[in-house]
């Protein structure tokens, strides 16, 4: 699979009648291994492993409702409060990163209604935090530690 501009973490991948497979730690199970799991799993290792997120409270493909149409956000972490304070989206390295992916999360926040959003493609990264007060996003030069967040 293609390099990501991400730390380098070995993964547990296997062949099944000619597709590869990735084993998804949040999941406990195999994935077919697409570009855009690929960055999924790359990026889940590194808030667990870098920033030292909580694998228990981070949800891959979470279902929810939106206007009556069933939407499935790639992942959402939670707070110890169990409430979402996270939406993750991820896209293939190929995709670019546009006003069209921002307003996929954006919509998904409309239920979900988190404080932080993040966006990546593996090699580009987009992190911001929602000021709901002033009415207003503010993007931030890196992911927060968990430890930084304020809850």
């Amino acid at each position: 699979m293609e390099r990501l501009n991400l730390p380098t973490y070995s993964f547990n991948i296997k062949l099944i009648e000619q597709r590869k497979y990735i084993f998804d730690f949040i999941r406990k199970k195999f994935v077919i291994l697409t570009p855009e799991e690929w960055v999924r799993q790359n990026f889940l290792r590194f808030l667990v492993e870098d920033k030292k997120y909580p694998a228990s409270l981070i949800a891959v493909e979470m279902e929810f409702k939106l206007n009556n149409l069933s939407k499935r956000s790639d992942a959402v972490i939670y707070n110890k409060k169990g409430l979402p304070f996270l939406i993750l989206e991820f896209k293939a390295p190929d995709i670019k990163i546009n006003q069209k992916v921002f307003d996929q999360i954006a919509r998904y926040n409309m239920k979900l209604n988190v404080e932080f959003l993040i966006v990546s493609n593996g090699l580009d990264h987009y992190c911001c935090k929602i000021d709901y007060e002033n009415r207003r996003y503010y993007f931030l030069k890196e992911v927060p530690e968990f430890k930084q967040m304020d809850f």
